[in-house]
Protein backbone atom coordinates (compact mmCIF):
# COMPACT_ATOMS: atom_id res chain seq x y z
CA UNK A 1 0.00 0.00 0.00
CA UNK A 2 1.60 3.48 -0.59
CA UNK A 3 0.26 6.91 0.25
CA UNK A 4 -1.58 9.08 -1.64
CA UNK A 5 -1.09 13.13 -1.80
CA UNK A 6 -3.98 14.90 -2.87
CA UNK A 7 -3.26 18.18 -3.70
CA UNK A 8 -5.94 18.84 -6.41
CA UNK A 9 -7.71 21.49 -4.22
CA UNK A 10 -5.54 24.24 -4.23
CA UNK A 11 -2.02 24.97 -6.00
CA UNK A 12 1.35 24.83 -3.73
CA UNK A 13 3.49 27.11 -5.85
CA UNK A 14 3.28 29.27 -9.04
CA UNK A 15 6.09 29.97 -11.62
CA UNK A 16 5.44 32.30 -13.62
CA UNK A 17 8.94 32.86 -16.79
CA UNK A 18 9.58 36.60 -17.30
CA UNK A 19 12.57 37.38 -19.48
CA UNK A 20 15.73 37.08 -17.24
CA UNK A 21 13.94 35.01 -14.58
CA UNK A 22 11.26 33.51 -12.94
CA UNK A 23 8.78 34.73 -10.60
CA UNK A 24 7.57 31.88 -7.81
CA UNK A 25 4.62 32.36 -5.50
CA UNK A 26 4.74 30.21 -2.73
CA UNK A 27 0.85 29.39 -1.33
CA UNK A 28 1.77 29.83 1.99
CA UNK A 29 1.28 32.59 4.32
CA UNK A 30 4.19 34.67 4.83
CA UNK A 31 4.96 34.11 8.52
CA UNK A 32 4.73 30.33 8.28
CA UNK A 33 7.92 30.23 5.95
CA UNK A 34 11.16 29.12 6.95
CA UNK A 35 13.29 31.40 5.44
CA UNK A 36 17.17 31.71 7.12
CA UNK A 37 18.65 32.72 3.62
CA UNK A 38 15.92 35.82 3.48
CA UNK A 39 14.74 34.95 -0.54
CA UNK A 40 11.24 35.40 0.37
CA UNK A 41 9.81 38.69 -0.14
CA UNK A 42 6.06 39.64 1.69
CA UNK A 43 3.27 40.24 -0.49
CA UNK A 44 0.46 39.93 1.71
CA UNK A 45 -2.15 41.91 0.55
CA UNK A 46 -0.64 42.59 -2.92
CA UNK A 47 -2.43 42.54 -6.47
CA UNK A 48 0.12 39.72 -8.08
CA UNK A 49 -0.14 36.29 -10.13
CA UNK A 50 -0.16 33.23 -8.22
CA UNK A 51 -1.12 32.04 -4.54
CA UNK A 52 -0.10 32.78 -1.49
CA UNK A 53 1.94 35.49 0.48
CA UNK A 54 5.07 34.89 -0.43
CA UNK A 55 7.20 35.64 -3.71
CA UNK A 56 10.65 34.86 -4.31
CA UNK A 57 13.02 35.14 -7.86
CA UNK A 58 15.53 32.37 -9.35
CA UNK A 59 17.47 34.45 -11.82
CA UNK A 60 20.15 32.26 -11.57
CA UNK A 61 20.49 28.00 -11.56
CA UNK A 62 22.68 28.05 -8.54
CA UNK A 63 19.55 29.62 -6.05
CA UNK A 64 18.05 26.44 -7.04
CA UNK A 65 18.48 24.62 -3.70
CA UNK A 66 17.36 27.34 -1.89
CA UNK A 67 14.18 28.29 -3.38
CA UNK A 68 13.63 24.32 -3.20
CA UNK A 69 13.45 24.18 0.42
CA UNK A 70 10.89 27.18 0.38
CA UNK A 71 8.86 25.34 -2.08
CA UNK A 72 9.06 21.91 -0.01
CA UNK A 73 7.89 23.60 2.70
CA UNK A 74 4.78 24.70 0.47
CA UNK A 75 4.26 21.36 -0.57
CA UNK A 76 4.59 19.71 3.03
CA UNK A 77 1.82 22.00 4.40
CA UNK A 78 -0.62 21.37 1.39
CA UNK A 79 0.18 17.39 2.00
CA UNK A 80 -1.09 17.78 5.76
Amino acid sequence: MTDRIDLDDTNFVDIVFQKQRLRISINMKFSEINDPNGICKDITGLGRWGNGDAELFMEHQDELDRIMEIVKQSFDAQAE
